[in-house]
């Protein structure tokens, strides 16, 4: 008998371990990319916009598409479709490397971004379902971590791959790691799903929120370049906001929607569902921008750019489990309200940035910035999943991470238009001061959006009852 139970318990380690290291792949081409941006642009002669259309259309897609992997996987088995997204990562991943312009290398981006959220919205359901609730926070603490430090780390693996080997091998390492991914998740990760009632795909709804997504993202990209006002950019503000609202109403009526907007009841999913898009709204300013900045405008290698932002990476490591950890004590609203003016401190520290920065003026930011978000992303992450019903693992797991993606996102296309229109006003992007006061703007904008993010996690955010504890039964099939 104490062998089985500990074979359980190890096998939901195991389990966690699986996920983490898929997790880790997933996250990491968020910010890997970004330090071997100006390699990309020179090899490859993209310009300004499809540099950003590199980060933004697998963040765009990954956002599209996050709610129907959290759906996919409910209906049909969470392990079944987390597998289908990484055999479609680790193909893509491959496209990726052998991309031979700047248009091949968007589209293959963009389908990696299918991938990552057939598979992304697996990993957090899959933990709700295997932990019990005292050991649920910890290791929601490890993946949001690992989520972080993925994160964090991308810029100084971009850098070494990109200065040592080349870009392409940037997404070449992905192949053998996700063929190792694939069989961990097969012999490791036990399945499960929703059976608590009929599911179905909500196919007008994903074709809504995926149309008002790419309109707002693309306007925003794209505005300079056509003019604010030009009747395509107006056009498409107005088709997203109207798509945005067509979404909205489909939602609210339909018998299985594909987003439950009931979750929204809760202030707590409410609020952790705002941070997360407002947090990361502000920090992909940081991870896109500062390391052209540092190589463009510093002179730095990509290592150098990518070591500089290695004490994000150090923060994260060491505070992200102990926030987690303390989420389940405290509970995670003053934890997020912490953090999340801690994050507007960097970035408020980030505007005093200039040609002749050093590593050391930009270091107090950089450490400010991990430590907050440790004390954001974990408990941001508990509180949602903790505030939705285990069957619905799922679908807030997907909620959660749609939100994030739509940050992610928005961040790349908000930053970038500031950073284009702050810089035409004293010369534009090719000369440094121009960008530097663009950069230093968006910055002021970023601390903002990080306090308005601290508002809303301590009006929001109460303690919440995981929901196994208020009901016993539990409508969720688990199988080995």
């Amino acid at each position: 008998m104490r062998a089985t139970i500990f074979a359980e318990e190890n096998r939901r380690w195991w389990t966690l371990g699986a996920l983490c290291f898929a997790l880790f792949m997933i996250m990491l081409d968020n910010t890997v990319v970004n330090v071997a941006l100006p390699a990309i642009k020179q090899d490859l002669g993209v310009t300004q916009a499809e540099l950003e259309w590199t980060v933004a259309a697998y963040a765009l897609t990954f956002a599209s598409l996050l709610l129907t992997g959290g759906k996919l996987g409910d209906l049909y088995g969470r392990r079944l479709i987390f597998a289908i997204g990484l055999v479609v990562f680790t193909l893509s991943s491959l496209a990726c490397g052998l991309s031979g312009s700047g248009t091949e290398l968007i589209g293959a981006r963009a389908v990696q971004g299918i991938g990552a959220a057939l598979m992304m919205p697996s990993t957090l359901s899959i933990i709700s379902a295997t932990f019990a609730v005292k050991e649920r926070g910890t290791a929601i603490g490890i993946w949001a971590g690992v989520s972080a430090l993925a994160l964090a780390i991308g810029p100084l693996l971009g850098g070494l791959i990109t200065e040592h080997i080349s870009w392409n091998w940037i997404f070449f390492v992905n192949v053998p790691i996700g063929v190792v991914a694939v069989l961990a998740a097969i012999f490791v990760v036990p399945e499960s799903k929703d059976t608590s009632r009929e599911q179905r795909l909500d196919l007008p709804g994903l074709l809504t929120s995926a149309i008002a997504l790419f309109s707002i993202v693309f306007a925003l990209i794209e505005a300079h370049r056509y003019g604010w006002t030009s009747t395509l950019i107006v056009s498409l503000f107005a088709l997203g906001a109207v798509s945005l609202a067509a979404f909205i109403l489909l939602e609210l009526h339909q018998r299985a929607p594909m987003l439950d907007l009931s979750l929204f009841r809760s202030g707590t999913f409410t609020g952790a569902n705002l941070v997360a898009i407002l947090v990361t709204l502000a920090m992909f300013g940081i991870f896109v921008f500062f390391p052209i900045y540092m190589q463009t405008y510093l002179g730095w290698s990509p290592v150098q750019a990518g070591a500089a932002l290695l004490p994000w990476t150090v923060m994260i490591v060491i505070f992200a489990p102990i926030a987690g950890k303390l989420s389940d004590r405290v509970g995670s609203r003053w934890l997020m309200a912490g953090g999340m003016t801690t994050v507007a401190v960097c970035c408020l520290l980030l505007t005093r940035t200039g040609l002749h920065s050093s590593f050391w003026n930009l270091l107090p930011a950089f450490l400010l910035g991990g430590l907050g978000m440790s004390f954001v992303m974990t408990p941001m992450s508990a509180a949602a999943m903790g505030a939705a019903p285990v069957a619905k693992a799922g679908v807030a797991s997907g909620v959660l991470n749609t939100f994030r993606q739509v940050g992610v996102a928005l961040g790349i296309a908000v930053m970038g238009a500031i950073v284009t229109d702050r810089a035409a006003t004293r010369g534009g992007l090719r000369n440094p001061e121009g960008f530097v006061y663009g950069l230093t703007y968006g910055m002021k904008v970023s601390a903002a959006i990080c306090l308005v993010g601290a508002v809303a996690a301590a009006v929001l955010v109460r303690r919440y009852r995981h929901a196994e504890e208020e009901e016993p039964s539990r409508p969720v099939e688990v199988a080995a």
